[in-house]
This record gives C-alpha cells, sequence and structure tokens, in this order.
C-alpha cells in the first residue's frame, strides 16, 4: 500500500497516515501514523525525528478508523506496523522503529548495592 492520505478530525486536527520505507529493515515498508493539529506540522514532526524525505501527494490511502482510534489513544501521537498490516500484530510507537537496538534488549531492574 504505498503512498497515504489524512483525515480531518472534527475538533480541526489530522491524522496523517503514511507507508514509508523501513530505516530498521532493507526492502521493508511501514505504516506511520501522526496525530497533529495540521498537516504540515504532522510531516515535520516526522521529519524532526531523522526521517527527512518525507512528503504527502494525495490522499489515495487515508487512516482507517481502526488506525485514527490507535494514534488517537496513544499518548505521542506517533505510531507505526509493517506493511502489508497483519492483523496480529500491534501498533508500535515510533521509538521502536527510529531505535531498535534500545527496543530488543529485556528490561531488568537495576541491581541495588
Amino acid at each position: 500500500m504505498p503512498g497515504g492520505g489524512f483525515c480531518k478530525l472534527p475538533g480541526g486536527s489530522v491524522v496523517v497516515a503514511l507507508s514509508l520505507p523501513s530505516p530498521a529493515v532493507e526492502g521493508a515498508t511501514v505504516r506511520v501514523l501522526v496525530h497533529a493539529a495540521n498537516r504540515p506540522r504532522a510531516l515535520t514532526r516526522l521529519r524532526n525525528l531523522g526521517l527527512r524525505a518525507v512528503y504527502l501527494r494525495g490522499n489515495l490511502h487515508p487512516p482507517t478508523p481502526d488506525e485514527i482510534t490507535a494514534v488517537l489513544h496513544h499518548p505521542d501521537g506517533l505510531l507505526w506496523r509493517t506493511t502489508p498490516g497483519h492483523a496480529q500484530e500491534l501498533w508500535h510507537p515510533i521509538r521502536a522503529l527510529l531505535h531498535p537496538e534500545r527496543h530488543d534488549r529485556p528490561r531488568t531492574a537495576p541491581e541495588l548495592p
């Protein structure tokens, strides 16, 4: 599902959905969702994270109602998952895509002296 799209919400904000090449896996594609005040701000949020060549051309693949619900309920308002989307795969926070090595290791409690 190449491309992307947007959906304007009743409150005036937008949800932008983009299909982008994965920065972590060669040849893979990810679907990224961004909730922001407007379209330019959504793209700026992605560019500030290091995804420089991000553009929204057209509205061929707008976010689905399930995608809108997912991004609205996430505190950061920025999610991703691989495409084509598998119903079993959950949405991931954007930091897991940009810094996978930090999220692969198991979390353990610090040792006390």
